[in-house]
C-alpha cells in the first residue's frame, strides 16, 4: 500500500510548512489526486488516520479533490473521458497519447493554528 508513503510525505511537507510559518497544530490537509495516479482514495484516508497523530495533526481532516482523467486524440483533437473510453477516441477510433489531466498527486493547501 504505497498510500502510506504518499501520506507520510504529504504530512511531512504540511508539518514543515506549518512550523516555518509559526503554526503549532495542523487542522486540514488538502490534496488533489488524479484517477490515473494509482492512489486508492480509501487507502489514502486510512493512511491519514493512522499517521496523523505523529505529525501534530490529531484533530486534522483530510480533504481530497478527485480529478477524472481526460485524454486528447492526436488524430482528431477530440477531448474525451478516460473513464468511459480508455485511450481509444470515441470519435475516430485512434488511440490518444495525450493525457490532459488525471495524473495529479499534489498537496494543494494546508491549514493550521
Amino acid at each position: 500500500m504505497h498510500e502510506v508513503g504518499i501520506m507520510e510525505g504529504a504530512l511531512d511537507m504540511a508539518r514543515r510548512l506549518m512550523e516555518k510559518n509559526g503554526g503549532t497544530r495542523l487542522m486540514r490537509v488538502h490534496m488533489t489526486i488524479g484517477s490515473l495516479s494509482g492512489v486508492v482514495p480509501e487507502a489514502l484516508q486510512s493512511a491519514f488516520l493512522a499517521l496523523k497523530d505523529a505529525y501534530v495533526a490529531q484533530d486534522a481532516a483530510l480533504d481530497v479533490t478527485w480529478v477524472e482523467a481526460l485524454c486528447r486524440c492526436d488524430a482528431c483533437s477530440a477531448d474525451f473521458s478516460f473513464t468511459e473510453h480508455g485511450y481509444i477516441c470515441p470519435g475516430c477510433g485512434d488511440p490518444a497519447l495525450a493525457i490532459l489531466r488525471g495524473r495529479e498527486l499534489e498537496l494543494t493547501r494546508v491549514e493550521w493554528e
